[in-house]
C-alpha cells in the first residue's frame, strides 16, 4: 500500500453521501460500502484500532473509489447493485442465488400449472406459496395436475396426447375449449391452494362412493387415493402459535464477536412456514448490513409485509420502504412481537452454536495459506490448479480450478476441450498456454502460484510454458507429491526439492480438497462429454442434417432401424430432397 497516496486521497474525500470501493493489489473490488459521509467513514478504515477481521481486510487495501450520490439511500441501492455485480469476497454475500419455490398458474388462452423461483419474470401469472422446498411443491402440483386438467405441454401439439385419453388434460390443441371452463378451474385452484378444500374434497367422494357401488374398485382406489393426496398436501404440521392477520415475514439480527447472525420466519396464512438463517463476518455497522441483507433477500424473495425490530432507526426504516416493493414495518405488540423477540433469540443461539466452528475453519484456512506461503518463498493468497481427463486419448479435456485465500472462487473455474492426445505433458502444456496466453492477452488477473498434479516432469513442462510467456517472476509453480498409495504427502519445486507435509497441517488438508475439487471438475465434465459423443447418431454425420431435420425424422419414423426401412419417397415428405437423397445414400452405404 503506498500510504502517501492513499492519504492524500483521504484527505480530498468529500462531506457527501455515496458508495465507496476497496481494491486490492489487482484492481479488483474487495469490499463495497455505502455512507452519509464519504470523508468520514472511509477515513475510519485507515484510523485507529479494528478488530481482527476488519485489520486483515484493510491489509489487502491498496486503492479506493468512491461515487458520490445525492442521498444515503441513493447510496443503499448503489451498494447493492455493485455488490450483484463485483460480489466482493469481503462483502456478506446473503444473495445465493436460492430462492422458494411457488406454483405458478399462467396468465395464457389455455393456461398450465407450473412450479416457479422467480416472481418477476412473468408478472401477469398467479403465483402461491412458497413453500418449504421443491418436494412440497411438485407433490401439491402433481395433486393439482390430477384434479384440474390444465394444458401439459410447452408447445402447442397437432394432436392430442396421452394426458387427454387419462383425462388430464382438455386437449385445446385439437379440440375447442370453453375460455370460462379454465376461468373456473383457475379460481379453483386459487380456492384450494388458500386451504379451501371441501369442495372438491364433497366431489371425490361422491365418486369415489358412485364407483364403489357401481363395482368399479380400480376407479374407486384411485379416487381414495387422490382424497389422502389433499390430506397429506393440506396436512397442517406446525405447532407454532397461529394467527389470523394472514401472510407477512420478520426479520431480526444479533451481532456479536464480529459476526452478525440474522434469522426470519416466513409465516403463510397464519402457519410459520419456515426459517431463514445467515452467518456472516462482519466488517461494517450491523444495522447497516442488516439492511443490505435485507433488500438483497427481497429482490429474490418478494413478499407483501415484512416486520422488523423496535430498534432499528426510522431512517434505516425510511430507505428500506423507499427501496423495497415489500412493505416494512416495526412489530409493536402481539404476535409479531413475539415472533421478533424469537428471531432474536435464535439468531444468538446460532452465532454460539456455529461461531466456535466457523471461527477454527478460518482460523485454519489462514494458516494453511501461511504454511504454504511459507513453503513456496512468496505470497501465495492466489493458488491456481489443473486436472486432465480422457478416454484412451478420446474426449480429452482439462479442468482449471481457482482458490482465493485457501476457498474455491468458483467464479473463476473454467473447463477446456484439448486437442492433444493422450500424452498428460502434451495436455499440460497445452492448458497451461491457453489460459495464460489469454491472460496476458486480457490483462487479466494472474495467481500467485499454480499446483500441478505430479513430479518433475509435469513442473518442467509447466515451467517451459510460463518461462516462454515471461511470467517466471510473476507465477510459483510447485507440484503435488504423491504416496504410494495416491495421496499427497508434499510439494516439489522446480529445483526437485521435495517439503514433507505433516498429515495433521492444515496444509495438507487444503491441499487434499484442492485435489479433490480439481480432479471432481475434471471427471464431470469428461463424462458429460462422453455422454453426448454416446447420443451421437449417424444423422449427425450426414451433411444438410441438422438438430431440426434430424429430430423431424426420428419423430416420424420413431427409429433408425424404422428409417433405414422407409423408401426415398417417405424420406422425401419430412426433408427436401437434396437432403433426403443424402440421408436414404448414407443409411443404405454397404
Amino acid at each position: 500500500m503506498d500510504k502517501e497516496y492513499i492519504k492524500a486521497k483521504l484527505a480530498n474525500l468529500p462531506d457527501s453521501p455515496g458508495s465507496y470501493q476497496m481494491k486490492d493489489r489487482h484492481g479488483e473490488i474487495i469490499y463495497v460500502g455505502k455512507a452519509k459521509n464519504l470523508h468520514n467513514r472511509v477515513n475510519q478504515y485507515f484510523t485507529g484500532a479494528h478488530d481482527f477481521k476488519t485489520t486483515r481486510m484493510v491489509s489487502e487495501i491498496e486503492d479506493f473509489d468512491f461515487i458520490v450520490t445525492a442521498s444515503e439511500t441513493e447510496a443503499l441501492v448503489l451498494e447493492i447493485n455493485l455488490i450483484k455485480k463485483y460480489r466482493p469476497k469481503f462483502n456478506i454475500q446473503f444473495m445465493d442465488d436460492s430462492s422458494y419455490p411457488y406454483i405458478k398458474l399462467t396468465h395464457e388462452d389455455y393456461p398450465r400449472l407450473l412450479i416457479a423461483r422467480d416472481m418477476k419474470k412473468d408478472r401477469k401469472a398467479k403465483y402461491f406459496g412458497p413453500f418449504p422446498d421443491a418436494t412440497a411443491a411438485r407433490n401439491t402440483q402433481k395433486l393439482l395436475q390430477s384434479l384440474y386438467p390444465f394444458r401439459r405441454c410447452t408447445r402447442m401439439p397437432d394432436k392430442v396426447c396421452l394426458y387427454y385419453h387419462m383425462g388430464q388434460c382438455l386437449g385445446p390443441c385439437e379440440y375447442e375449449v370453453d375460455p370460462e371452463v379454465y376461468q373456473k378451474m383457475g379460481e379453483e385452484v386459487v380456492s384450494f391452494l388458500n386451504g379451501d378444500t371441501r369442495a372438491i374434497t364433497e366431489e371425490l367422494k361422491g365418486k369415489m362412493q358412485e364407483a364403489s357401488d357401481a363395482l368399479e374398485f380400480e376407479k374407486a382406489m384411485e379416487y381414495r387415493n387422490l382424497l389422502e393426496s389433499i390430506s397429506h398436501v393440506t396436512k397442517d404440521t406446525q405447532n407454532i402459535e397461529k394467527d389470523s392477520a394472514g401472510s407477512f415475514d420478520v426479520f431480526a439480527y444479533y451481532a456479536d464477536r464480529g459476526y452478525l447472525a440474522v434469522t426470519g420466519f416466513l409465516v403463510r396464512r397464519g402457519v410459520v412456514l419456515n426459517k431463514e438463517f445467515r452467518l456472516s463476518p462482519l466488517y461494517g455497522e450491523a444495522e447497516e448490513e442488516f439492511l443490505s441483507f435485507l433488500i438483497q433477500y427481497y429482490q429474490d424473495h418478494p413478499s407483501a409485509r415484512c416486520y422488523v425490530p423496535m430498534d432499528l432507526s426510522e431512517e434505516a426504516l425510511e430507505q428500506l420502504n423507499s427501496v423495497l416493493e415489500t412493505s416494512v414495518s416495526m412489530a409493536m405488540r402481539g404476535y409479531k412481537r413475539r415472533l421478533i423477540e424469537m428471531c432474536v433469540d435464535n439468531a444468538k443461539k446460532q452465532l454460539d452454536l456455529k461461531f466456535d466452528v466457523v471461527e477454527r475453519q478460518e482460523s485454519a484456512t489462514e494458516e494453511a495459506v501461511k504454511q504454504l506461503s511459507e513453503l513456496a518463498g512468496c505470497r501465495m493468497n492466489r493458488v491456481e490448479l489443473f486436472d486432465n481427463s480422457h478416454t484412451s486419448g478420446t474426449n480429452t479435456v482439462a479442468a482449471l480450478v481457482v482458490y482465493e485465500d485457501g476457498l474455491p472462487s468458483r467464479k473463476d473455474y473454467r473447463l477446456y476441450k484439448l486437442h492433444t492426445g493422450n500424452s498428460d505433458v502434451d495436455s499440460m502444456k497445452e492448458v497451461l498456454y491457453r489460459r495464460y496466453f489469454r491472460l496476458l492477452k486480457e490483462d487479466g488477473h494472474m495467481p500467485d502460484g499454480i499446483l500441478v498434479d505430479g513430479g518433475l516432469t509435469q513442473i518442467n513442462a509447466a515451467k517451459e510454458i510460463i518461462d516462454g510467456l515471461d511470467l517466471t517472476d510473476r507465477i510459483r509453480i510447485m507440484g503435488l507429491v504423491k504416496d504410494d498409495h495416491h495421496h499427497t504427502n508434499g510439494l516439489m519445486d522446480t529445483d526437485g526439492e521435495v517439503f514433507d507435509i505433516d498429515k495433521d497441517s492444515s496444509l495438507f488438508f487444503l491441499l487434499t480438497r484442492m485435489q479433490d475439487e480439481v480432479h471432481r471438475s475434471a471427471i464431470t465434465y469428461h463424462r458429460k462429454l462422453r455422454a453426448k459423443e454416446q447420443t451421437r447418431s449417424m444423422l449427425d454425420e450426414i451433411e444438410g442434417i441438422g438438430p431440426k431435420r434430424k429430430k423431424a425424422l426420428l419423430k416420424q419414423f420413431g427409429s433408425l432401424t424404422a428409417l433405414r426401412q422407409a423408401d426415398l419417397e417417405a424420406i422425401r415428405e419430412v426433408v427436401p430432397e437434396a437432403a433426403a437423397r443424402k440421408v436414404y445414400e448414407a443409411l443404405h452405404e454397404e
